[in-house]
């Protein structure tokens, strides 16, 4: 894992080499190992690469690396899981390379110069972020994996074109102009994350996942016209799954998935560096550790974190896993106080405004982790590749049963779960513990009552969706002077084919709400950490396979994820994995009020948010009076707004 980085300027620049070095410090953080640049003098063009070395540690694995045909010089960020498959097929053609050491840039430069770009991505298994000079035309090509793993931004400001794994590093050129994008932000309210390709700068883009961008530099008019284009598309996967479904029994397709997901965890069990696994004791973490110790002739490290709050923990679910798989085993309990003292840390760690709050913990496993390992392996991808979300059953359940009822009905209902606060339905709800069947025993089901408020008076599963995974409904009301874009849940044209309305939101899911959310969540939190996450779920073929696989291979009897329990069942008994959901969350609504208040009022204060500009300011003061009262519970509609808050500070101190 490291960070990459670089500009190309169509005008003269006299401290080259002090801004290219800004530009890498400020990703020292993915990086800690070595840093170097590359300067084309006669092209105008810079690389930039800080390195956290796990395959190759010697110099031989050092970053910029040049072809050995002198053509190509490459930076690159991730790690490519075949590369040593790659390197005896390049041999089997008639294409030895005398090789210098055993890291997958090597490789990649040698796959490059023998079959071009577009072959050489689509031939790799794994995650990255690639940054690639073309001396002989004077192209650079970007690009980032298939499901999103690595980050890369892009964009031209003042005839210089920036690039690089974070914002932090296009910000430290100065030709950079930091201009707040006011629409980025209303996506930033409505889903807590900014999608794919917007970023919080104007004139600033994320490249898509399986997306490639060649800018032939030695012609800039045309350069600054290039567009991205895909070597893989999730939605072809979706629709070819559909196509040649999988027709074998069940057990033939337990055994197909285990195969698989196996053999991409021991391709991304390679490091010359420790490993081990965060172990959350949900179905899939455990399936992922278990594949591991299988494969493994020690025992496994795998590291959890757990709340004192008694609602938010399972650390005492890991703990039997690993016990029963036989790890070893690392356990962290954090008061309030510690998990407190990371949210001053985030608007630095995160390098545009993201408003997950499971960010906190997420940085604490990872911090917890790199003390023991360099090299982590996560369980994440398996809700939207086999159907884990609460969302995928309720559509059935109760998106199903709304349609039948006629509208005014709908409305009444909608109106009698809002005579309740949230706190009152979970009062309500906690008295009536003992007798509720197991399903119902909800953790926070005030909160899940008000959401079923919002969605009973809408017209279409698609819209069901949208609400459902929506915080604020209409943010353009709330950002001043801003239009909320298009995006793919607002594109119908640009949705997949699918057989039902589960899986057409488990595609949704997968690129919007996995890709801009999940990754990006654990790909900074980690890296503020200097550790490397893996994520073997999300490797392609796992991903075209689950395509494959039909609906009731996934939710089955009022569960998700059947398929995906049945491979763990061969290793953990199905006492030690089967309780309610509860997902890595925190219990941000009480902070709030309690140890969180001065600080939200200090970023939410009135004549602070006029003077800014950004924010309707009674707006965003009524849901603030109306947590603190406790009447509502708006943690998620607040958190992105303080979130922005924070970032816009850190930004301009």
């Amino acid at each position: 894992m490291c960070g990459l980085n670089g500009f190309f300027s169509l005008q003269p620049i006299l401290a080259t080499e002090e801004i290219i070095l800004n530009m890498n410090a400020s990703l020292q953080h993915r990086g800690p190992d070595a840093g170097d640049y590359w300067h084309d003098q006669v092209a105008g063009l810079v690389l930039g690469h800080r390195r956290l070395a796990i395959q190759d540690v010697s110099p031989a694995g050092a970053q910029p690396m040049h072809s050995t045909c002198g053509r190509y010089v490459l930076v690159f960020n991730g790690e490519i899981y075949n590369h040593l498959k790659l390197r005896d097929k390049l041999a089997r053609h008639g294409h030895a390379v005398a090789w210098q050491g055993h890291s997958d840039t090597e490789t990649l430069l040698a796959c490059f110069a023998t079959w071009g770009i577009e072959h050489t991505l689509q031939a790799t298994v794994g995650m990255f972020a690639i940054a690639l000079w073309d001396r002989k035309n004077s192209e650079l090509t970007l690009a980032r994996d298939r499901m999103g793993e690595k980050p890369l931004y892009y964009g031209w400001q003042r005839e210089t074109f920036l690039f690089g794994s974070e914002l932090k590093a296009l910000k430290a050129h100065p030709a950079f102009t930091a201009e707040v994008d006011r629409n980025a932000l209303t996506l930033l309210l409505r889903h807590n994350y900014i999608p794919a390709p917007h970023s919080i700068y104007q004139g600033v883009s994320k490249l898509l996942p399986g997306h490639f961008l060649t800018l032939p530099l030695g012609i800039p008019e045309q350069a600054k016209l290039a567009q991205p284009q895909a070597y893989w598309s999730f939605n072809q996967a979706v629709e070819q799954g559909k196509a040649n479904a999988f027709a074998g029994t069940e057990q033939e397709a337990v055994n197909a998935l285990r195969q698989q997901l196996s053999g991409s965890i021991g391709e991304q069990m390679l490091s010359d560096v420790p490993l081990g696994a965060f172990l959350s004791g949900g179905i899939d973490s455990s399936t992922i550790v278990a594949l591991m110790q299988e494969q493994s002739r020690q025992p496994v490290r795998t590291f959890t974190m757990g709340f004192a709050e008694g609602g938010y923990n399972e650390a005492e679910h890991a703990k039997q896993v690993a016990r029963h798989l036989g790890t070893e085993h690392t356990e962290l309990y954090v008061s309030p106080d510690d998990a407190l003292s990371v949210i001053p840390k985030l608007p630095a760690m995160y390098c545009e405004p993201f408003a997950d709050s499971s960010q906190i913990p997420t940085f604490m496993v990872s911090q917890l982790a790199r003390q023991h390992v360099t090299v982590a392996l996560s369980g994440d991808g398996g809700d939207e590749l086999f159907g884990g979300y609460n969302r995928y059953l309720m559509a059935r359940r109760v998106w199903g049963r709304m349609q039948k009822l006629p509208n005014p009905a709908r409305k009444a209902a909608a109106h009698g779960l809002r005579a309740l606060s949230p706190n009152a339905w979970d009062k309500l709800f906690s008295l009536a513990g003992p007798v509720l069947p197991g399903k119902l025993r909800l953790r926070t089901p005030g909160d899940k009552a008000h959401k079923l408020a919002g969605v009973l008076d809408l017209n279409n599963g698609e819209q069901f969706f949208h609400r459902l995974t929506s915080h604020w409904q209409d943010p353009a009301s709330v950002v001043l002077g801003a239009s909320e874009p298009a995006t793919l849940l607002t594109t119908p044209e640009a949705w997949p084919e699918t057989d039902s309305f589960e899986h057409w939101m488990m595609a949704m899911d997968a690129q919007t709400y996995m890709a801009d959310d999940i990754l990006v969540k654990v790909d900074r939190a980690a890296m503020a950490t200097s550790l490397e996450t893996r994520v073997p779920m999300l490797d392609h073929r796992v991903v075209e396979l689950a395509w494959q696989m039909p609906l009731h291979y996934k939710i089955r009897n009022g569960e998700g994820k059947w398929l995906l329990r049945q491979v763990l069942y061969r290793h953990v008994p199905e006492e030690l994995i089967e309780r309610p959901k509860m997902g890595f969350a925190i219990p941000l609504d009480d902070w709030l009020r309690g140890p969180l208040r001065e600080w939200a009022e200090a970023l939410l204060n009135e004549q602070r948010l006029a003077e800014e500009g950004f924010f309707n300011v009674s707006a965003i003061r009524q849901i603030w009076h109306e947590h603190i009262s406790g009447k509502y519970n708006h943690a998620t509609r607040l958190w992105p707004v303080l979130m922005f808050q924070a970032w816009l500070e850190n930004e301009t101190n």
